[in-house]
C-alpha cells in the first residue's frame, strides 16, 4: 500500500525569540526573559532553509525553555539535515539544572537527558538503539544554548564588556566554552534598531546577534550573514511550515509526527476511529463531514470520530452553494482541455457518481508517480506524471470538477503504521447528498478512519494555520473498531 503522508524531514537552530523594538526603547538590564513563543525562518543567502520555535514560561524555580525545529542546508561543501525538539529547565540566573533533547542530524535519531548537580553534569544518550552514560565536571555554571543571547542582558549591558561562560551543546554531546561580547546599540542588516551582541559559538566565523530592549533576538548571523535566522511573523511563516509539512522532502518529518498513544494496529481492518486531540488551537474552526465528526472536550482539547465510531449515519450535506466547488481555481484546472477530455473518458458509461469518483481516484492513482517534490498544478502534473499527496489530490480535485462532481481539496493527518499520524492531503466529493473522503495518493474511496480533518483549500494561505498546531498537538486512541 502506499502510505507516503507527506511529511518532513526537520532542523535545529541555536536561537530565539523576537518582538521588533521601538527605536527610543533604552537598552537596560532585565529581571527575567521575555516570557513568549517566538518563531524564526533560517537562512542560506535568500533561501528558506529551515526554521525554528522557541518558547519560555515561568516556573517556580525559574523557566522552562522549549524549542524545536530544523534545516536542510549545504553551504560551501558542508551539508546538513537536522530536526530537534529540546526542553531545558533553569534556574532565575538562567543556569542550567536539567534538559531532554530529542534530535535527528543526517539521519541519526537520538535522545539526551540530563541533570546538573552541583559541578556535575549527567547525560543519558539513547543513539541507534544504544544507550551510553556520560558525566561532566565543570566549575561554575552551565547555559543552554537558549539562553546564551540572554545572558548578557541579565548581567551587564556595556559596549566592550565580554562575557565567558560554558554550554551544553546536545550536537556533540560536550561543554563548550563560549565568549559573548557586548558590542553596543547597531541596526540589523534589515535595518531594525537593536543591541549587537558577538559569540564564539562556531569556530573560525563570526556568531553575530540583533537583541531588542525586551530580550527577544531579531536576527543572527554566521559568516557575515551567508547563513541568518531571523524572528518572523507567524502568519508569515506559516505558508512555508504548512508547505513542508505535507512534501516528502520537507525539513520536518520529525517535527510534524504525532505519535498516537496507544498505537493504532491492524490497520487494514480498522473501520472506525475515536481520538482525542490536545494542545489543539481552540481558534481554529472545527471541519465536519467527511466521514468525521469533531466536538470540544475541553480547552485545547477535541474528540474526533470517524468510519463506524460515528454515533449514526452521517447527515446528508446542508444545502447550499456548490458553484466554487465546481470551478476552476488556482492550481485546479478543471476547464483545461486535457483534464476535461480525461474526465470525460474515464466516467464513459458510469451513471453512478460513486462508480465516477472511485474511477478517477484509481486513475490518478496509477497515473501519478509518487516522488519527494510537489508535482505543482493539476494540468502539470498530468503532463509530468509525479508528485505527493498535494499533487494527486489537485489533479483528482481537477478531474472530478470536470466531471461536475463538486470536489474540494483538503489536509490534515493520517496515520502511517509503526509511525504515527503524519501531515497528508486528499478530497472530498459530494456524493449522494453526502461529502465523501477520497485519497488518490492510497486509491481510497472512502479514506480509511485515520483521515482526520483540519483545513480546507489549496492555497498557501489555506495551510497557514498548521502553524497553531503543528509541534504542539498530541493524539490519544480512546476507541478502535474493527471488521
Amino acid at each position: 500500500m502506499k502510505r507516503l503522508a507527506c511529511y518532513t524531514l526537520l532542523s535545529i537552530a541555536l536561537i530565539m525569540a523576537a518582538i521588533r523594538p521601538s527605536a527610543a526603547e533604552p537598552f537596560k538590564k532585565l529581571s527575567k526573559p521575555p516570557l513568549s513563543e517566538r518563531w524564526f525562518g533560517i537562512y542560506v543567502d535568500k533561501d528558506r532553509v529551515g526554521f525554528y520555535r522557541q518558547n519560555i514560561t515561568e516556573t517556580p524555580e525559574g523557566y522552562r525553555m522549549e524549542g524545536d525545529g530544523s534545516v536542510r542546508m549545504n553551504v560551501m561543501g558542508f551539508s546538513k539535515v537536522a530536526s530537534s525538539r529540546e526542553v531545558y529547565l533553569v534556574d532565575k540566573n538562567l543556569a542550567l539544572r536539567s534538559f531532554e533533547v530529542e534530535q535527528t542530524i543526517n539521519g541519526t535519531l537520538s535522545r539526551l537527558k540530563g541533570q546538573v548537580y552541583d559541578t556535575t553534569m549527567r547525560i543519558k544518550n539513547e543513539s541507534n538503539g544504544k544507550v551510553t552514560e556520560k558525566q561532566f565536571r565543570f566549575r561554575g555554571e552551565v547555559y543552554p544554548g537558549p539562553a546564551l543571547n540572554l545572558y548578557p542582558m541579565m548581567r551587564e549591558i556595556i559596549p566592550g564588556r565580554v562575557h565567558r561562560i560554558v554550554t551544553f551543546d546536545p550536537e556533540e554531546v560536550k561543554l563548550k566554552e563560549v565568549t559573548i561580547t557586548v558590542l553596543g546599540e547597531e541596526r540589523s542588516p534589515d535595518g531594525q534598531a537593536g543591541l549587537k551582541l558577538r559569540n564564539t559559538l562556531y569556530p573560525f566565523v563570526n556568531n553575530d546577534i540583533w537583541m531588542d530592549a525586551n530580550g527577544n533576538t531579531l536576527m543572527e548571523t554566521v559568516r557575515e550573514g551567508l547563513v541568518t535566522t531571523r524572528a518572523e511573523d507567524p502568519k508569515a511563516l506559516g505558508a512555508f511550515v504548512g508547505n513542508v509539512a505535507l512534501s516528502k522532502k520537507d525539513l520536518i518529518y520529525d517535527f510534524s509526527l504525532v505519535r498516537a498513544e496507544p498505537p493504532i494496529k491492524e490497520l487494514k481492518k480498522l473501520t472506525g476511529l475515536t481520538v482525542e486531540v490536545s494542545g489543539w488551537n481552540d481558534a481554529l474552526p472545527l471541519l465536519q463531514e467527511g466521514g468525521q465528526v469533531v466536538e470540544k472536550s475541553g480547552a485545547g482539547h477535541i474528540i474526533i470520530k470517524t468510519g463506524t465510531a460515528l454515533p449514526a449515519a452521517p447527515a446528508a450535506a446542508p444545502a447550499g452553494p456548490r458553484q466554487e466547488y465546481l470551478m476552476p481555481a488556482d492550481k485546479i484546472e478543471s476547464d483545461a482541455p486535457q483534464i476535461v477530455a480525461k474526465a470525460k473518458e474515464l466516467a464513459t458509461g458510469r451513471k453512478d457518481r460513486e462508480d465516477i469518483v472511485r474511477m478517477l481516484a484509481s486513475w490518478t492513482a496509477d497515473w501519478l508517480r509518487n516522488t519527494v517534490d510537489d508535482g505543482g498544478s493539476a494540468l502539470a502534473s498530468f503532463t509530468s506524471r509525479t508528485g505527493n499527496c498535494q499533487t494527486h489530490a489537485r489533479l483528482y480535485t481537477a478531474l472530478a470538477r470536470a466531471a461536475g462532481i463538486p470536489t474540494r481539496f483538503v489536509s490534515g493527518l493520517v496515520y502511517q503504521e509503526g509511525k504515527g499520524f503524519l501531515y497528508h492531503s486528499w478530497a472530498e466529493s459530494l456524493v449522494n447528498g453526502r461529502w465523501v473522503s477520497v485519497d488518490p495518493t492510497y486509491d481510497q474511496v472512502p479514506a480509511d478512519p485515520t483521515h482526520l480533518k483540519f483545513f480546507e483549500g489549496q492555497r498557501p494561505e489555506d495551510m497557514a494555520p498548521i502553524i497553531a498546531i503543528i509541534g504542539r498537538i498530541k493524539i490519544a486512541v480512546l476507541e478502535t473498531k474493527y471488521n
